[in-house]
Formats: C-alpha cells, sequence, structure tokens
C-alpha cells in the first residue's frame, strides 16, 4: 500500500511489546484497542496483527495488490475511488485502488486492517512503531506498506453496528493507585466530583487542566504502566498512555481500565471526562 499523504500522524500499531519493560521499552500498540481489535476481528485475522492507526487525518493511499480491508474507530470519512464507505464493515480493494479520508465527523483515531495484517518491520516481537525502536515513529509520504496479497474473500456485506455516540462518552473508569490512599478524604472526593477538561495530549501522555491540591511528596522512582495517573506537585494531572516511559516519581493516585484507555484515545483536547471508581474483586 503506497503512502500518498500520509495524514497528520499515523502509524502503523498492534498491541505492543509487553517482554522488554524491564530494559525501559514502552508497550506502545494501538491506542484505541476495542477498535484496532475490531478491525482484524472484521477480517478473520489474529488480533494482534498489524493495523494502520490515523489521528485525526487520515490521508490517501494507493493498494498495489488485491486484498480486503476494514476500517474502525473515528469518523473520518474515508473515500474507495472517491465513493464513500462504510466503516466497521468488509471493503473489497484491487489493485490500484485510492483510500482517502476527508473531515472529522466524531473522534480522534481510526484504524485500516488488511487481510493478514501489514507485513512491516517486526523489532522486539512487534510491529509497533516507536521512533528509537523502529526506524521511524509516523509514516510518510511515499512509503510502502507490505501485506498478503489475497484473492480468497470475506463476504463483503460482513458488518458490524458501532454506535458512534459511545464517542461521546465522559464517564472514566478507574481503579485506586498505588498512592490513592496518600490523598486527603476531601482530595479524594474533589478526584471523583470534578469534571475535568483535556489540555495537552498525544500518544505519550494526556494532562488535564484542572487540578488537585497536592501535599504528597515524591516518591522513590517506581513502574507506570499506561493508563496510570500521575498526580504533579503542581496538583496537575497526567494521564500515561501507550507510549509511556516505563517508570515515574510522581505519586500514582489512578489506574485507568483497558476500555477507559480506549474512550479517552478518542476524545479531543477541550472535552470533558469524569473518573468513575471501579472495584478489584
Amino acid at each position: 500500500m503506497e503512502v500518498i499523504h500520509p495524514g497528520l500522524y499515523s502509524s502503523i500499531q498492534d498491541l505492543g511489546r509487553y517482554s522488554f519493560r524491564n530494559i525501559g521499552v514502552p508497550v506502545s500498540g494501538v491506542m484505541d484497542e476495542f477498535h484496532g481489535k475490531l478491525a482484524n476481528r472484521l477480517l478473520g485475522n489474529d488480533e494482534n496483527k498489524a493495523v494502520l492507526e490515523l489521528t485525526l487525518q487520515g490521508g490517501s493511499f494507493r493498494f498495489h495488490k488485491p486484498t480486503q480491508i476494514a476500517i474502525t474507530g473515528a469518523g473520518l470519512s474515508p473515500l474507495l475511488n472517491n465513493h464513500l464507505v462504510r466503516l466497521n464493515s468488509v471493503i473489497s480493494v484491487t489493485e490500484n485502488d485510492v483510500l482517502q479520508f476527508g473531515k472529522p465527523t466524531y473522534g480522534v483515531r481510526a484504524y485500516i486492517a488488511v487481510k493478514g495484517g501489514f507485513q512491516t518491520e517486526e523489532v522486539l516481537q512487534s510491529r509497533s512503531f516507536y521512533e528509537g525502536i523502529t526506524q521511524k515513529g509516523v509514516i510518510e509520504k511515499g512509503d510502502t506498506l507490505s501485506y498478503l496479497e489475497e484473492t480468497k474473500h470475506i463476504h463483503t456485506l460482513t458488518h458490524v453496528a458501532i454506535r458512534s455516540d459511545i464517542f461521546k462518552e465522559i464517564a472514566i473508569e478507574v481503579y485506586e493507585g498505588p498512592e490513592f490512599e496518600l490523598l486527603t478524604k476531601k482530595q479524594q472526593q474533589k478526584l471523583f466530583n470534578t469534571e475535568f477538561t483535556i489540555g495537552l495530549n498525544n500518544r505519550m501522555a494526556y494532562q488535564l487542566e484542572e487540578t488537585i491540591e497536592n501535599a504528597i511528596p515524591s516518591i522513590i522512582t517506581s513502574a507506570v504502566l499506561p493508563g496510570t495517573i500521575q498526580l504533579t506537585p503542581s496538583g496537575k494531572l497526567i494521564i500515561l498512555m501507550k507510549d509511556c516511559q516505563t517508570t515515574g516519581g510522581y505519586p500514582r493516585i489512578l489506574q485507568l481500565s483497558d476500555k477507559s484507555i480506549s474512550v479517552l484515545s478518542q476524545k479531543h483536547a477541550k472535552n470533558a471526562v469524569r473518573f468513575t471508581k471501579l472495584s478489584v474483586l
């Protein structure tokens, strides 16, 4: 698949690399696991096959071999040869077909899966892009993304209905973090009674604009994960995402569920979120 225009921030991702955190290698992988896995399931792929993650602006691509694709996640107005195509369905493509994306209508990240998965470089048991681990962090104009030619097609009427209102959900499910009990009761209540506003964000972390008064001292550098919420000395909350570091020295007051990482990954700056607490059984 030839990259005619790469879009704003597009990268190859699978479910990430999980066996190398002890040497400081981030997990990476698809930000929205629900829609990344769905794209592969529609095609009968293993859930861990590499997909193309698009962010806000999708770009355009030319196929050089016949295959089937599925597009899931954010509504980025996909067009195949200038004809609108449905999300969450199986789409057959032939040689020289052009896929392009238009105006974003909802959500932030969309996923393109191909039958058999993209056959790009594998490093440390994953094809997920992460600059410094893989040769590049994003795709570029002129790149060629390899895939296996596919002539035995799944029925193209295969389709899954996904409600677009899930992209408007503001509830973010969280567990208590290791340092949660160091907060006062008033601070704990504020965490769950405040509607927070998303500020600067990327694949590494989401910052929230509102603050929580912080009197907790810095902790000994300890393990962090995608979904860990850190409380900085200034009272800012930082939600770590898939490209986050493996350790940190800020108190870890909350931890997002896997579902909530997917929900949050589809939020824009200035969107609102509210934390809801989950119990550990």
